[in-house]
C-alpha cells in the first residue's frame, strides 16, 4: 500500500501508523533555521480554522496570581472526529499552589449551540471575544455554577509565533499534508476580573456518612461559595495560547512538555513535543522569553531534562525535577545578523525546579467521550496521562548573567505512547 494511502487511513481510523521516516514530517523549526524565528502575531492568526476533517482546536488562558499563589486555566476545546461529530467543551482548573488542600477544583462542561465568528467563540452562557485592535480578550463563562468566570486579558507584550507559518506538517506533500500542528501565543498579559467558585466543603469526622447504614440516603454534597479577585495590584498575569492539532493525538506526538512561568519582570514559556517513531522521534520545541513589556527571544533549540525519574503505578517514568534551557537569538535581529552567529546576538534562559506539588495525574482516556476512546484504545502502547504541577516557591529563572529570580510556575508533563527507539530527543527514556 502506498504510504500516502496508509497515512490517510490511519488519520481517519486511528490505527497504528507505519514508520514513514524523517522525510514525512516538515517541522516549523527547520524552516526558521538561520533566520530570525520571532514573528509578531496578527488578529487573523487567532481565527478558528474548524476544518471538516479530524482535528482539535483549543484556546487556553493560563492565569497566575503572584501574590496569592493561585493559578489555573480556562479553556475552550472545539473538536471534529472523522468529519462526522463536532463538539465543544469548557474546561477549567484552579489551584492554590501554597495551600493545595484549600483549593483544587476541576470542571468540564459540554457546550451547547456553539458557533465561531473569526477569532470569537460563542455558546449558550459563554463568550470569548477578541477586540478589533487585537490587544484584549474578554472571557465570560456561566456554563457551570462551580466555576463562573469573567476575565479580561490585555496584552503586555506583542503576540509571538515561530516563523511566518508556525505549523508543522505531516505527510509527503506540503501542499496536501495529512496532518498539522500549530501554536500561536500571547505570552504575557495582565489578567483582571473575578472568578466565582462553588468548592466542595471538607467533611469532618462528625459529618461522615455511616458506611453500614445502607438504608440512609447519602446527603447531597455541600459547597462553599468563594469569589476570587484578579487585579494588577496582585501581579495577576496570563499566558494565552491557541493550538491546532489536525490529526489524531497519538499520531502527532508521543510526549509533551509544557512550562509557563511568570515573575514580576519576566515570562518564560515552553511548548514542546516529540513525535512517535512513525515520524522519527522528531522534537518540535517553541520557547518564549519576555521582559515585562517586550519579547526578548523566541527559540527552538531548547533542551528539556527530566531528572530524578521513577516509574509510577501507571507505568510511566515520571520526573521529580525538571530543567529547561532556551537557546536562541535576540528578537530585534534581522535575518542577516542571525546568520552571522555572533555570541552577542544570542540569548539564553534556564528555568528549573522540583515537581513535588502535583495538581493531578489526568487519565486522558477517562476524560474523552466513548466514541473517541474506542478509536484510540485499540492502539498498542497508547496510554495517555497528563501530569500537572504548580509551584510558587521553588522554581527559578536564570536569564543570561542576571541573578536568579523566583516566580509562579505551571508545568505539564504528558506521556501518550511508548517508543521502540530511544534517542537523545526522547525525554531521557530508559
Amino acid at each position: 500500500m502506498l504510504r500516502w494511502i496508509q497515512g490517510g487511513i490511519s488519520a481517519v481510523t486511528g490505527i497504528a501508523e507505519p514508520e514513514y521516516g524523517k522525510e514525512y514530517i516538515h517541522s516549523v523549526t527547520e524552516r526558521v533555521e538561520g533566520k530570525q524565528p520571532f514573528r509578531e502575531t496578527t488578529r487573523e492568526d487567532f481565527f478558528w480554522q474548524h476544518p471538516d476533517h479530524t482535528n482539535v482546536e483549543t484556546v487556553t488562558f493560563y492565569f497566575s496570581n503572584l501574590k496569592t499563589g493561585v493559578l489555573g486555566f480556562a479553556q475552550i476545546i472545539h473538536s471534529n472526529i472523522i468529519g462526522l461529530h463536532t463538539a465543544a467543551q469548557f474546561t477549567f482548573r484552579i489551584f492554590d499552589s501554597r495551600n493545595p488542600e484549600n483549593l483544587n477544583l476541576w470542571t468540564s462542561t459540554k457546550l451547547e449551540n456553539f458557533r465561531i465568528e473569526d477569532a470569537n467563540f460563542y455558546a449558550d452562557n459563554l463568550s470569548v471575544e477578541l477586540s478589533e485592535d487585537n490587544t484584549q480578550y474578554h472571557l465570560v463563562s456561566n456554563v457551570n455554577e462551580q466555576s463562573i468566570v469573567d476575565l479580561t486579558i490585555t496584552r503586555l507584550t506583542p503576540g509571538a509565533k515561530l516563523g511566518d507559518d508556525p505549523a508543522t506538517y505531516y505527510g509527503d506533500n506540503l501542499e496536501q499534508p495529512w496532518g498539522a500542528m500549530k501554536h500561536v501565543f500571547w505570552p504575557r498579559n495582565s489578567c483582571v476580573g473575578e472568578i466565582k467558585l462553588k468548592v466542595p466543603k471538607k467533611k469532618t469526622e462528625g459529618d461522615e456518612t455511616k458506611e453500614n447504614e445502607e438504608e440512609e440516603d447519602v446527603e447531597a454534597e455541600e459547597f462553599e461559595e468563594r469569589t476570587l479577585d484578579f487585579n494588577t495590584k496582585d501581579h495577576c498575569y496570563c499566558m494565552f495560547v491557541m493550538a491546532f492539532q489536525g490529526m489524531k493525538p497519538h499520531h502527532a506526538a508521543k510526549a509533551w512538555n509544557f512550562v509557563c512561568f511568570h515573575s514580576e519582570k519576566n515570562t518564560f514559556v515552553l511548548m514542546e513535543y516529540i513525535t512517535p517513531k512513525s515520524y522519527s522521534n522528531t522534537k518540535v520545541s517553541v520557547g518564549i522569553i519576555t521582559s515585562d513589556k517586550d519579547i526578548l527571544g523566541v527559540t527552538y533549540d531548547n533542551n528539556t531534562l527530566h531528572m530524578n525519574q521513577e516509574v509510577d503505578s501507571v507505568g510511566w517514568n515520571v520526573p521529580k525535577y525538571i530543567r529547561v534551557e532556551l537557546n536562541g537569538v535576540k528578537s530585534d535581529l534581522k535575518d542577516e545578523e542571525v546568520s552571522e552567529g555572533k555570541e552577542e546576538h544570542k540569548i539564553k534562559a534556564m528555568i528549573e525546579g522540583p515537581l513535588e506539588n502535583r495538581i493531578e495525574r489526568i487519565d486522558v482516556m477517562g476524560e474523552v467521550p466513548n466514541f473517541v476512546k474506542n478509536i484510540v484504545s485499540g492502539v498498542a502502547g497508547t496510554k495517555p496521562f497528563i501530569y500537572q504541577y504548580a509551584d510558587s516557591d521553588n522554581f527559578t529563572l536564570q536569564l543570561e548573567e542576571e541573578e536568579k529570580s523566583k516566580g509562579l510556575a505551571w508545568v505539564e508533563v504528558t506521556f501518550i505512547s511508548e517508543s521502540d527507539v530511544v534517542t537523545e530527543e526522547s525525554y531521557n527514556e530508559e
